[in-house]
Order: structure tokens, then C-alpha cells, then sequence
């Protein structure tokens, strides 16, 4: 991914998920790993954008503690998403993660105006609020669109980005940065290997 001067790289989504669900996206966009550019590293970058993604209040103070597991999040939802992109399914360590994030949040059923029901995360604590985003992720699953979003097949990216083929093939979050790289080393490859 690359970015304009000035910004962080998720600051300029090519390929968004719909709402709610590009709230996990974004989450999860927060570090770019091919430059090392990670959002959450420290908590005066971490913290504005925590409360403007409407993850912490804006009076609450973050420390260590929670920026490291709100990190560890962000790995656990990535590997899920590496999942949907044909990857290895998530690891024990990943699902503890999210499993701690669901015990520590709860939920109350909502009826819209034409009586639909919908749940919302309660309480205002920066794990309760990730839990919310669990349940973006559960709408998600049901609705068809949780397949979509996906992390980049280029192990050196992993940028999430959300699959609009007709046919959900999409693997890379960029066709002419990533796929060609990933499509010319897997051609090099050939050529190296012994002919018979």
C-alpha cells in the first residue's frame, strides 16, 4: 500500500468494507507492515484515532497495558482474515485473545423503528468496546460479507482489504504491487527450478 506525505497509510483506503464492518477493517489497517508504520505503537498516535474510531472515550487515559492488548486484537481479528483468504485457520493464541474480548463485554438487544432487532456492546471501557466490534464481525458472517474482507495473500503486506469480485477471488490488496510481485517471484521460482 502506499500513502500520500503527511498520512498514515490507512488514511486513504483503496478497497473499503461497507459499514459497520469497515470499523474492523480499520482496526485491523492500523499498522502497515511492509513499511513498519504502525498507528498503535505509541499512545499519542494510538489514542485520537481510538477515540475518533469510537473505540476509547475521549477522556479516558491509555496505557501500556491496553495499547498492547488492543495490538494483540488487531493480530487475532488479521489472522481470521488471513483465514479468509485461504490462509491457516487461526491459532490457539489468537482465539484466547478474542475469547477474552468477548467475556469482558456484554450486550443488550436494540428494536429499530420497524421492529428489527439488532445488538450493541455496552459500556464505555476500551475492552467493552472491542467487543462491539465482535459483533460486527458475528452481522458480518451472517450477512455474507465477513468472507469478503481479507488480508492480502503477499505475506510481506497483509493489508486488509474488502473483496468486490464478482467471485470473491480477490487475493491481493493490489493487483499491480502485490500480485505482480507475488506472480513474478513465483516465476523466477520456475525458471530456477531443473527442467527434466
Amino acid at each position: 500500500m502506499t500513502r500520500a506525505p503527511g498520512q498514515w497509510t490507512g488514511d486513504n483506503e483503496e478497497k473499503p468494507a461497507p459499514a459497520p464492518l469497515d470499523r474492523v477493517q480499520n482496526l485491523v489497517n492500523t499498522i502497515d507492515i511492509e513499511i513498519g508504520q504502525d498507528r498503535l505503537a505509541r499512545a499519542e498516535d494510538a489514542a485520537p484515532w481510538l477515540v475518533a474510531n469510537e473505540l476509547l472515550t475521549a477522556d479516558s487515559a491509555l496505557d501500556a497495558a491496553e495499547l498492547d492488548f488492543v495490538c494483540k486484537v488487531r493480530e487475532a481479528l488479521r489472522a481470521l482474515l488471513v483465514h479468509n483468504s485461504g490462509g491457516p485457520a487461526p491459532g490457539a493464541g489468537e482465539l484466547a485473545v478474542l475469547r477474552e474480548v468477548a467475556a469482558s463485554g456484554s450486550a443488550q438487544a436494540v428494536i429499530g423503528d420497524r421492529g428489527d432487532v439488532t445488538w450493541r456492546a455496552t459500556g464505555d471501557s476500551l475492552r467493552a468496546r472491542l467487543a462491539g466490534l465482535l459483533l460486527i464481525v458475528r452481522d458480518a458472517q451472517r450477512d455474507g460479507n465477513w468472507q469478503r474482507l481479507k488480508a492480502c495473500a503477499n505475506d510481506d503486506c497483509r493489508w486488509v482489504f474488502y473483496d468486490q469480485s464478482r467471485n470473491r477471488g480477490g487475493a491481493w490488496c493490489n493487483m499491480a504491487v502485490c500480485g505482480n510481485r507475488l506472480k513474478n517471484r513465483d516465476f523466477r521460482a520456475r525458471r530456477r527450478q531443473p527442467s527434466r
